[in-house]
């Protein structure tokens, strides 16, 4: 399955935990994943994403016509070193969270994955993805 969005991944106790960021088209997840690449998150996909389940995981990688592209608007398409796929951990929506929000969740592919509302605009986005994989990483070792 091919979704519209973008890919990006953290290493977090020794493992690569992606996020799939979506929203509708110039809502700010390029943006988003190019200031996440700055703070240490890696791209595994820009603009579209391929999702596959294994075992009960979903993941997801670059098409191959779009591997290693990040489009930055107002400036070019770049060429940039990706990781070839991700596990997707998080499912973050570009829009208006709440303030102290119900825990929510994405079905993609039969697959039940955390999901949050971003505002991809301010600085503390990235952090606050960051924060979101920690937060649902502990809370799924904590399940096992």
């Amino acid at each position: 399955m091919i979704r519209h969005g973008v890919l990006i991944a953290a290493r977090l106790g020794g493992v690569w935990r992606g996020v799939l960021i979506e929203g509708p088209a110039g809502a700010g997840k390029s943006d988003l994943a190019l200031r996440a690449l700055d703070a240490g998150f890696s791209l595994v996909a820009d603009d579209r994403v391929l999702l596959w389940t294994c075992e009960g995981a979903l993941f997801g990688r670059a098409p191959d016509t779009l591997s290693g592209l990040l489009e930055i608007r107002g400036l070019d398409v770049v060429r940039l070193g990706v990781l070839p796929f991700a596990e997707v951990a998080l499912v973050a929506r570009c829009g208006a969270p709440e303030r102290i929000p119900e825990p929510a969740f994405a079905e993609v592919l039969g697959v039940s994955r955390p999901l949050i509302a971003i505002d991809p605009r301010p600085a503390s986005a990235p952090a606050k993805l960051r924060r979101a994989l920690s937060h649902f990483d502990a809370a799924h070792k904590r399940r096992i």
